[in-house]
């Protein structure tokens, strides 16, 4: 059916996963006929983070068990034996929860800044127990101060729904300097007014600028399933006045100054089958990445030592409407030999939105919807080795199909996104142009069926490449897929230990690039791990 990806971190988790490749858990021989009271721990194929051998510090940043929405808090203190610069920083969170839960979001913020978004598995009744790794030294910065920390899981415990997440989240320090592009300088997070608007002060030698947006639909309402909202005359559940199409903008002054497509997150209770998550969840369900914009045109314009409003929206959200989170981390390299670094917004082209969703009634109702956005920016710094200059293009599309029967007994989506992105930086030297086209989709129907019987199909897709050139040559590649696919049924509407569930899973990770290879494929049958297959 019908990310700018960072590349040394690529090419570490490359390097790395290939040095693994004999590791993992060992395929069970067992398989029982239905989903029992337990099953195999959450695991994903995505590959391990690169963790060079040598001294580590580790540092207990937050530990906690979520029974309801009040925040852990608490102060981190960075590695004593450790010092202040680090080849690599690691984040691990270890979870474990047993009995019955809903899937939770939950974030983790160290002086502010939002350094994981996650969600949670849904356990089991004897319990289950997972883990999450992230590399974070691009937040170093963050880390080298004594900082607050609030963590956050919202959760609720009662009768029915008993699990608590007890939960541990370790940061591993490993001195040394960084491997290829050298991380940013300064870590900031926007300021709030007292009339709600967020704002932005750069130090005035900034002279290159990147957001960072973790942009999620949540919270239980219809915003959670944005991608399968219909516009208000169709006869659907979940309303949205235009329809499915989604766009995260990010602003300078009111200007526009960056779009995304939001990648369309399935949580572990999506698509109203859960069966299909107790083991492998969706792509990113884990580790929920951010939204990068580079915005570097506009750093002359904000090198002036004032305050600039910097403002997030989601476009397609009815009026009125929450359902999405939108916490901005911004992330600055300085000029050490100027105090001020000046520049100019050189050219601004915004194209039109074109977004339609259009509803044809019947016996199987179907809405149709496609999307596109374009957007160019440049601009120049004059720094201590020259004038550079940035300019970043971005186009968008969207195009979806959404079928459903009276009652929605059956629920059908087929649907694409594409978020082509390129930046070209002209200073000394050749250009250096990274180009990066993203695609993600989703393919999948749910289907009540004589006896209560719901069954869900559904395969996803999470897939970029990214591509180096300098001069007209190619200097360095990547090229991620992340498939997921699952069927399972289950009877609805009676008791957990009535529903004789059944549920295939699996899941292939592949990451391609200059640096090497990794290909991982997971199988799961009836929560139990029965293939583990390396390949490269």
């Amino acid at each position: 059916m019908k990310r700018r990806i960072v590349m040394s971190m690529l090419a570490g988790a490359i390097l790395l996963a290939s040095a693994l490749l004999g590791a993992g858990p060992a395929p069970a021989a067992d398989v029982p006929a239905e989903f029992g009271t337990d099953w195999h721990d959450p695991v994903t194929a995505a590959p391990p983070v690169t963790e060079p051998g040598g001294r580590s510090c580790e540092v207990t940043v937050a530990q906690a068990q979520f029974r309801d929405f009040t925040p852990y808090r608490g102060t981190y203190t960075p590695p004593g034996d450790c010092g202040d610069r680090w080849s690599n920083v690691v984040l691990r969170l270890d979870g474990k929860v047993k009995g019955r839960q809903y899937d939770r979001l939950g974030y983790l913020r160290v002086g502010g800044v939002e350094i994981l978004r996650t969600s949670t598995p849904q356990p089991s009744p004897d319990g289950i127990a997972w883990s999450v790794q992230k590399d974070v030294t691009r937040y170093s910065d963050t880390f080298r101060g004594r900082q607050d920390v609030e963590m956050l899981i919202g959760n609720v415990v009662d009768d029915t729904y008993t699990g608590v997440l007890d939960v541990k989240v370790t940061l591993t320090f490993h001195p040394g300097r960084p491997d290829g592009m050298s991380g940013p300088d300064k870590v900031l997070t926007l300021d709030r007014g007292t009339d709600g608007a967020t704002t932005l002060t750069t130090p005035r030698n900034s002279e290159r600028v990147v957001a960072e947006v973790y942009a999620t639909g949540s919270g239980g309402g219809c915003e959670e399933y944005w991608y399968l909202t219909v516009p208000d005359p169709a006869p659907y559940s979940c309303k949205a006045g235009q329809g499915p199409y989604r766009e995260v903008r990010i602003s300078v002054d009111g200007r526009l100054a960056g779009i995304a497509a939001p990648f369309p997150t399935v949580w572990t209770g999506g698509w109203s089958n859960p069966f299909l998550w107790y083991v492998i969840p969706g792509p990113r369900a884990f580790d929920i990445k951010p939204i990068t914009y580079d915005l570097t045109p506009f750093a002359g314009l904000l090198n002036d030592g004032r305050p600039h409003r910097v403002e997030v929206s989601v476009v397609g959200v009815p009026e009125g409407q929450t359902g999405w989170s939108t916490p901005v981390n911004v992330l600055l390299w300085q000029d050490e030999q100027r105090a001020h670094v000046p520049g100019k917004l050189t050219a601004h082209q915004a194209g039109d939105l074109a977004s339609s969703s259009s509803y044809t009634p019947g016996s199987e109702h179907r809405v149709d919807t496609e999307g596109a956005h374009r957007l160019t920016v440049a601009g120049y710094v004059d720094t201590s080795h020259g004038r550079v200059t940035t300019t970043v293009g971005r186009s968008l599309a969207h195009a979806s199909e959404h079928r459903w029967t009276d009652g929605e007994t059956t629920d059908a989506l087929d649907a694409t996104w594409t978020d082509d992105e390129s930046v070209t930086v002209d200073g000394r030297g050749p250009a250096r142009i990274t180009r990066t086209h993203r695609a993600y989709t989703m393919d999948g129907t749910t289907t009540l069926g004589a006896g209560d019987r719901l069954r869900t199909v559904l395969a996803l897709g999470d897939r970029a490449t990214a591509v180096e050139t300098r001069d007209g040559r190619r200097t360095a590649w990547t090229r991620l897929d992340d498939s997921y696919a699952g069927d399972a049924t289950y009877t609805a509407n009676v008791p957990r230990d009535q529903r004789r569930a059944v549920g295939t899973t699996s899941e292939r990770y592949r990451l391609y690039g200059s640096h090497g290879c990794y290909d991982r494929t997971l199988t799961t049958v009836q929560g139990v791990l029965t293939g583990d297959r390396r390949r490269c």
